[in-house]
C-alpha cells in the first residue's frame, strides 16, 4: 500500500496522463470494462487539463499535482493487472469482471469511479499535501471545483450509458443498483478519509491499517456494483 509515496516519481504532468489514457483507449476492446471506465476518466482528465491551462483552479500547480498523482494510482493498477499482479482490492472487481457479458457498461463506469474516488483520491490528496508541503485546507477549494466537474460528468455518464426507457423501468434491477451509489457521497467519504489519514500521518502502522480497511470496503462496494444482471 503506497500511502507514503513508494510508487515511481511522477512523469511530466497531465499531458503524460492523457497520452497514457489515449493509448489504453486505442489498445482495449470498446466493450472491455476497463476501457469503459478509461473513456470516462480520459474525458474528465481532458476537462481538468483545460481548466488548469485556463486558470479555472485557485492553485494551478496544486490542481495539476493532484490530477497527476491521482491518475497514477489508476494507471499503476492497470500496469499491475497487465503483468498478472494483484491490484489494490478496490480495483480487483473491475479487473476480474471486465469481460463479463452480463455486466452493463454503466456498471463498469461506476465501479471504476467508485474505486478511484473511494480509495485512490484520499491517498492522492495526502501525497499532494506532502509533495507541496501544504495542509488539507489549501486543497479544499480546488477539490470542490474538481467535484463540480465530476458531478457534471456523472450526469452525462448516466445519460449516455443507461439503457433507454423502452429497455428499463423503475422495477429493473439496474435502476436499483446504480441508484444505490452516488458520486457526492463517495467524494465526501474520500475527503473524510484523507483528513483521517493526514491526522495519523505520524503513525505509519495506523495509517497503513486505515488505508487497507478503506481499500477493502471500497472493493466490496465495487463488487456489488458489478453484480451480473443477465
Amino acid at each position: 500500500m503506497a500511502i507514503t509515496g513508494t510508487q515511481p516519481a511522477a512523469p511530466a504532468g497531465i499531458d503524460w496522463v492523457v497520452m497514457r489514457m489515449r493509448g489504453l483507449e486505442a489498445a482495449l476492446p470498446p466493450r472491455d470494462g476497463v476501457a469503459v471506465f478509461n473513456r470516462v476518466y480520459l474525458a474528465v482528465t481532458e476537462e481538468v487539463s483545460r481548466g488548469v491551462a485556463g486558470g479555472w483552479f485557485h492553485d494551478r500547480r496544486a490542481a495539476a499535482e493532484l490530477d497527476v498523482r491521482f491518475a497514477r494510482r489508476y494507471l499503476h493498477a492497470v500496469d499491475q493487472a497487465a503483468v498478472g499482479r494483484r491490484p489494490p482490492a478496490c480495483w480487483r472487481p473491475l479487473f476480474q469482471l471486465r469481460g463479463h457479458p452480463a455486466v452493463q457498461p454503466l456498471q463498469f463506469a461506476l465501479a471504476g469511479i467508485n474505486a478511484h474516488i473511494g480509495h485512490d483520491l484520499a491517498l492522492a490528496l495526502a501525497d499532494t499535501c506532502r509533495a507541496l508541503g501544504a495542509e488539507p485546507e489549501a486543497l479544499e477549494g480546488d477539490f470542490d471545483r474538481i467535484g463540480d466537474l465530476l458531478a457534471s460528468m456523472e450526469e452525462r455518464i448516466r445519460e449516455e450509458l443507461m439503457p433507454g426507457p423502452d429497455l428499463l423501468d423503475v422495477a429493473d434491477p439496474l435502476t436499483h443498483l446504480v441508484g444505490s451509489w452516488t458520486l457526492d457521497a463517495a467524494r465526501s467519504a474520500a475527503w473524510a478519509s484523507f483528513r483521517a489519514l493526514w491526522a495519523v500521518r505520524g503513525l505509519p502502522d495506523l495509517a497503513e491499517e486505515f488505508a487497507d480497511r478503506v481499500d477493502a470496503g471500497v472493493g466490496m462496494v465495487g463488487r456489488c456494483l458489478l453484480t451480473p444482471l443477465g
